[in-house]
């Protein structure tokens, strides 16, 4: 066998299969147990059944006795009369007959003195196991064979000393003597009725297995042709036609949720090839835009090179370069965002000193601005610093690009929250657009346009990171500019700040 082929298992891959061969087996093992029971019931229902009728055959024979009257050969169970004093058997029949009555009685006669008769009941007979005697002078014929088995036996006495002389001597027994009648419970019948059922349950079984497994076939393969139809629609859908959709059955079972989760799953994965698309060719517009001007600016510098203002065409060069550059940083770090996990390896950062030190830091060249950090408690929050500070730094670019005079950051605590507030007194954004502008590459009609520098990445980075570290980015209304909200979940104060603050040096 090749190595490189897959093992053959005996579980069938079809689901109708295994589905019919798991009906089968639970329907087997059912039956097997019913079959089992129904042996064992009807068993003992017929060996009971034999049992009342041998009790009622010793009743009538104990009747007989009493009445003098010796029992004829002919009877439908095996019985025989012995005698204390008496070789031969008083009576026999049923095939206990069969021994040669001149050479003595099968079973044993009663002791010469036997138990006394209970007097509160009227009669009474014991049942016990006894084997009956192989001997030569036993010719069964065509019946059943007796001789060598051991069957369950039930016998009476009957004193010869309450009955009067002309019975005892119709008996052909001494006044002293005990007779005892002996009736044999034959197996025969009981084990013939119940191989007899076991023979029938065993057919109806075989049958019903094959009902039962083909009826689990045929009701699974129904069942799943809406799986089959979901599937071959499921695999027409390709990403030059992705609006395919399942049809959902009208019957409300577990086939129409699958149905409607798959066409959700669809439609989300519609929606993402769509943003994805819409991501690409707004991104190849917005590296054409500086390559267009980089390529233009260099091929009228080497058209007219006597005439070309170097320094000014090298300046153009390495704006647009740079343009680039900060373009590439804001896709790498969009990929890279789309693919990680939120921040798990966190360390404890104070926002109010890191909203301070960027303001302090940050530069103001191209036009007087006034940038303002209005906070003094410190606000402990968990995640990664660099992060923290390209947030902060998105959000304080996209206010100064936009203001008129002033930006006011501003950071408080807030039940169990950290706030912070990015304000401008900007154009400010219209209430329709409160979203869009955190969309990659969102172009508004208003003063806020990308136009006045940036990559338009910069806020949708800013959100993700954002979520990234369980917090929440939105654009809050103001009457004058645009108010960008940060709330991020509150983190103990270390352990040093609190040594610090309750043990100062």
């Amino acid at each position: 066998m090749n190595a490189t082929e897959p093992r053959r298992h005996w579980w069938p891959r079809s689901v109708r299969a295994r589905a019919a061969l798991a009906a089968a087996v639970t329907a087997a093992v059912i039956l097997t147990g019913i079959g089992w029971w129904v042996h064992r019931e009807v068993y003992r229902q017929r060996t009971q059944i034999a049992e009342e009728q041998a009790r009622k055959h010793l009743l009538a024979l104990v009747d007989q006795l009493n009445d003098g009257v010796v029992p004829v050969r002919r009877s439908a169970v095996p019985y025989e009369v012995v005698a204390t004093g008496r070789r031969s058997a008083v009576a026999s029949g049923g095939g206990m007959d069969n021994f040669d009555p001149g050479a003595g009685h099968v079973l044993p006669a009663p002791s010469a003195h036997p138990d006394p008769p209970d007097d509160d009941a009227a009669w009474s007979y014991t049942v016990r196991p006894l084997r009956i005697p192989v001997r030569r002078d036993y010719d069964p014929g065509n019946e059943f064979h007796l001789a060598g088995g051991t069957y369950p036996v039930l016998y009476a006495d009957v004193s010869a000393g309450e009955l009067s002389s002309d019975k005892a001597a119709a008996l052909g027994v001494s006044p002293d003597a005990t007779l005892r009648a002996y009736v044999v419970v034959l197996p025969d019948t009981a084990e013939a009725i119940t191989e007899t059922t076991d023979g029938l349950l065993l057919r109806a079984g075989l049958v019903g297995l094959v009902l039962i497994a083909a009826a689990a076939y045929f009701t699974v393969r129904i069942a799943l042709r809406p799986v089959e139809a979901i599937r071959l629609l499921t695999a027409s859908v390709t990403p030059n036609d992705p609006r395919e959709r399942v049809t959902v059955p009208a019957t409300g079972h577990e086939i129409a949720a699958l149905a409607t989760t798959i066409n959700a799953t669809l439609q989300r994965l519609d929606t993402a090839a769509a943003q994805q698309r819409r991501f690409v060719a707004d991104a190849a517009h917005e590296l054409r835009s500086p390559l267009t001007t980089l390529l233009t600016s260099l091929e009228v510098a080497l058209a007219y090179p006597e005439r070309t203002d170097w320094p000014a065409a090298a300046t153009t060069a390495a704006r647009q370069t740079r343009r680039l550059q900060a373009l590439a940083e804001d896709l790498l770090l969009l990929a890279r965002l789309d693919t990680r996990a939120p921040t798990t390896d966190a360390e404890t950062v104070d926002l109010t000193a890191l909203a301070c030190r960027l303001t302090e830091q940050y530069p103001l060249t191209e036009r007087p601005l006034t940038l303002t950090c209005d906070s003094t408690a410190p606000t402990y929050i968990r995640g990664n610093l660099d992060e923290y500070e390209r947030l902060l730094r998105n959000l304080v670019d996209n206010a100064v690009r936009h203001a008129e005079h002033r930006v006011q950051i501003t950071v408080r605590n807030e039940d169990g929250q950290v706030v912070l507030t990015v304000h401008d007194d900007g154009p400010g954004v219209p209430t329709e657009d409160a979203e869009r502008v955190f969309e990659r590459f969102v172009r508004l009609d208003d003063a806020r346009s990308r136009d006045h520098g940036g990559t338009g990445l910069g806020l949708a980075i800013a959100r993700d990171l954002a979520h990234r570290h369980h917090g929440t980015l939105t654009l809050t209304p103001r009457t004058l500019g645009a108010c960008f909200q940060l709330r991020l979940p509150k983190s103990p104060a270390p352990a040093q700040e609190c040594q610090r603050r309750y043990h100062p040096l």
